[in-house]
């Protein structure tokens, strides 16, 4: 048996991932097409590389499947719920940085603030019948942080892609996405609120609490974290 890491499986994460590990005597590396999704760790013996979507991982991590992972902090707490005890971060790599956010019509000028917000929902409701739709694909996290925030008049309605074009077309009023920059945002004519984001996210390494490990196991998961500098 061996310890099993989940990296994302293509693109910058991937890249950034390997060369964080390789800075640290880790060499993870691809082996095969780009089809096949496989790949091994040099300079570690033991150690298993699982390349996955990194929306597949918290689940992987969580069901106990991989002992390690890297993913953003996004994913593991909109995906598993009580996510502190079923993972653990052990460390913030230091790219994939992203906000969660809620954003509105820049032309709703008077709306700046969750209170604003709020605000506006209910003389939407008042106005049209219906609740004001915030399209989103983190309905647990805009949920409790709305929620937190007093705002009460709403209805999250889902969007897997193209969010920010939600409003142009009509489906949403607001929206809650993942943001880095904010081009994409302003492009669609949309403004993010003065608050602090719904969360701030980054790429982690986490490790499950539900996987379990043989003596053998546990040594190289121990070598691992010693050679990181990680508990």
């Amino acid at each position: 048996m061996s310890v099993k890491l989940g990296v994302p499986s293509k693109g910058r994460l991937m890249e950034k991932t390997f060369d964080w590990f390789g800075a640290r005597g880790v060499g993870l590396a691809r082996t095969g097409s780009e089809r096949e999704y496989s790949g091994e760790v040099q300079g570690l013996d033991g150690m298993e590389l699982v390349l996955l979507s990194a929306g597949e991982i918290p689940r992987e991590l969580a069901a106990g499947r991989i002992h390690l992972g890297v993913t953003g902090t996004d994913l593991v707490q909109e995906k598993l719920a009580q996510w502190d005890q079923k993972v653990a971060p052990l460390a913030e790599l230091g790219f994939g940085h992203a906000d969660l956010i809620i954003a509105v019509p820049q032309c709703w000028v008077d709306v700046d603030t969750l209170d604003d917000l709020d605000a506006a929902a209910s003389a939407f409701r008042a106005r049209h019948g219906f609740r004001m739709r915030i399209a989103t694909k983190y309905h647990r996290l805009v949920r409790d942080y709305l929620h937190r925030g007093g705002v009460a008049d709403y209805q999250l309605v889902d969007s897997q892609g193209a969010t920010e074009g939600t409003v142009k077309n009509l489906t949403a009023e607001a929206i809650a996405d993942i943001t880095s920059t904010g081009e994409t945002l302003r492009a669609n004519h949309l403004k993010v609120l003065c608050e602090e984001p719904v969360l701030r996210s980054q790429a982690t390494l986490f490790r499950s609490r539900t996987a379990p490990l043989s003596d053998a196991e546990r040594e190289t998961l121990r070598d691992l974290l010693d050679r990181m500098s990680l508990e």
